[in-house]
This record gives structure tokens, C-alpha cells and sequence, in this order.
């Protein structure tokens, strides 16, 4: 997959691009709603012999049109967003850089710049998707801007249960800790990456040494618990238990939520390398203790419950 980064003071002329078929949309989860935009345009692209494309933003549209928004959180970071499309076969990313000169842009100016522009015979998108200055273009005005020099298809809504695939209700979910459900909306486990760092090492001293993940600014993360997790390392998957937040036994009121993993049966040293911690299960609710006996004790029934959990 090339992944290609455009923006309003980039030239667009000169990429040489070969015709596609592009899926449209932010696209943060890369839900199976948004899936089925992205097959959709595979699919088309089959049909026609041409390339599969997807065009996607950064960052999201909020942090430039909304002023109360400084700084957004993804379900799925660019990073890994890249990821999971290159899994799907895609053959072009185009990455639009969202700023006030894009969120400005006319309509047809957006469709001859974004569309034609890069060769794109065929745009695929849902069907609440919107472009163009204040999103006054929609999928019922592109006929109108492409002036028969593209094709397109409008994806219908995805149900899950009578309810809306959407990366609000992902959201939602994750506020809840409903990790188990929101993985049912991805199609996959829903993960948080990050650098380990060295801890308080508390966790080595009462038996569950523990790698800690702080960098998670750009990541949206369930509510604070404790959960089922295994963890990807090196290639390999492992069974482990996590705890998401801020250790009230021992740390002071408003510290930073932190993400701590005890691996099982695991004895590497994980300092400084990049691990993914797969969330499967919600277990507990974050409590504060009577001291290190009351936590190690907890500790012990909680590993007790994922490990059945996993049927270890």
C-alpha cells in the first residue's frame, strides 16, 4: 500500500496517480460499518480494473472546527489505521491534511482538487458522509460536482442489534468499559499500543511484576478497571490481566491514568520495546485498598478469573 499525504498547499498535479476507486470517510475504528465502505469500493474496483483507494483525514475534523476541541482522541491512530487497511489489500492511502483551508473549500472545489484530481473514477462513502465548505456537499450532490466524470455508490447504514455501527457508539461503549461489545462492532479486538516504561516496581514485589504503558495521548481508552488482555509482542500473543488507572492504593488523587499489564507464565523484559494490549473483558471496577496484603489478595482472584476466563 502507498500511503500518500496531501493537503490544500501540496501540489496534487504531479503524482501520476493510477485510476481508482476510493473509499471515503474518517473512518476512526475502521468498524465493520466502515468496512463495508471500503469492500464496497474493492469491490468496485474489481469491476472496473482499477486500483482500491482510501482517502481518510488528519487530524479529525473537530479539533479545527470545533474551538472547545484542542486535542482528539482515536479509537484508531493513524498509525494503526494504516495497519489495518494495508491488511485489506489497499493499494493507495490518501491522507488529507483537515485544516481551515480544507474545512473552506467550495464543494465542486473539493471534488475536482480531491476527487478528479487524483484520478478517482468511482467514490464509495456512507450515506451521511459530507464534504466541501461547512459539509455542504453530501453523496445527493456529487453527481452534480463530478459533472459525469466519476461514478459512485452510497453504503446504507450497517445495523448491529438495532443499533447504528458508528464510531460514537464505540465510543460509548468504551466509556462503559463494554469492551467485549465493542469488539463485536470492530470485528477485532480493540487495542491500545504503546512504549513500556519503567514503573514503581511494586508489582515485581508482591509476585505480579507488571509493564507499564503511559503514552497513550492520542489513544481513546475504556473507563478505568480491570480487564482480560493479551498482549502482542514479537509477533506472539500472550494471556494477561490489566489494570487501567491511576493505582488510588497508592497513588495521590489526580494522577494520570496509566495502563499496567501483568503478563502470565511471561519472564522477558519488556523495558522499552512497543507492545499492543488487546482488550477481551471487562473483570472489576478500580478500588482502592487496605494496604498491599488487601491488593495482593484481590490480585490473586482476579487472575483467578481471567485465567478461567481464557479456559488457561
Amino acid at each position: 500500500m502507498k500511503t500518500i499525504e496531501l493537503s490544500e498547499s501540496l501540489p496534487k498535479h504531479d503524482l501520476h496517480l493510477e485510476p481508482s476507486s476510493v473509499a471515503v470517510g474518517f473512518f476512526d475504528g475502521v468498524h465493520k460499518g466502515h468496512q463495508e465502505v471500503i469492500r464496497t469500493a474493492q469491490d468496485r474496483a474489481r469491476k472496473l480494473g482499477i486500483q482500491t483507494a482510501v482517502m481518510t483525514f488528519d487530524p479529525h475534523p473537530s479539533v479545527v472546527l470545533n474551538k472547545k476541541v484542542q486535542h482528539a482522541r482515536y479509537i484508531t491512530p493513524l498509525s494503526e489505521k494504516e495497519d489495518i487497511l494495508d491488511g485489506m489489500g489497499i493499494d493507495y492511502l490518501f491522507v488529507v491534511r483537515f485544516d481551515q483551508s480544507l474545512a473552506a473549500l467550495p464543494p465542486d472545489q473539493f471534488v475536482d482538487e480531491y476527487f478528479v484530481g487524483l484520478n478517482i473514477k468511482h467514490v464509495v462513502a456512507g450515506f451521511d458522509f459530507s464534504y466541501g465548505h461547512k459539509g455542504k456537499g453530501s453523496m445527493e450532490t456529487l453527481p452534480q460536482h463530478a459533472k459525469g466524470r466519476l461514478t459512485y455508490t452510497v453504503v446504507d447504514r450497517i445495523d448491529q442489534d438495532h443499533t447504528k455501527v458508528s464510531s460514537t457508539r464505540i465510543r460509548e461503549l468504551l466509556k462503559e468499559g463494554n469492551v467485549s461489545a465493542v469488539n463485536e462492532l470492530l470485528g477485532r479486538e480493540f487495542n491500545v499500543e504503546g512504549t513500556v516504561v519503567p514503573g514503581d516496581r511494586r508489582g515485581r514485589t508482591i509476585g505480579y511484576p507488571t509493564a507499564n504503558i503511559t503514552d497513550m495521548e492520542e489513544q481513546y481508552v475504556p473507563k478505568t478497571g480491570v480487564y482480560a488482555v493479551t498482549v502482542g509482542y514479537q509477533g506472539e500473543r500472550y494471556y494477561g490481566m490489566a489494570n487501567l488507572g491511576v493505582k488510588p492504593t497508592f497513588q495521590p488523587e489526580g494522577s494520570n491514568p496509566a495502563l499496567e499489564v501483568h503478563v502470565f507464565d511471561f519472564d522477558d523484559d519488556l523495558y522499552g520495546t512497543r507492545i499492543k494490549v488487546f482488550f477481551h473483558q471487562f473483570i472489576r471496577d478500580e478500588q482502592k485498598f487496605d494496604g498491599v496484603e488487601e491488593v495482593t489478595a484481590q490480585l490473586h482472584t482476579d487472575e483467578k478469573e481471567i485465567r478461567r476466563y481464557f479456559e488457561l
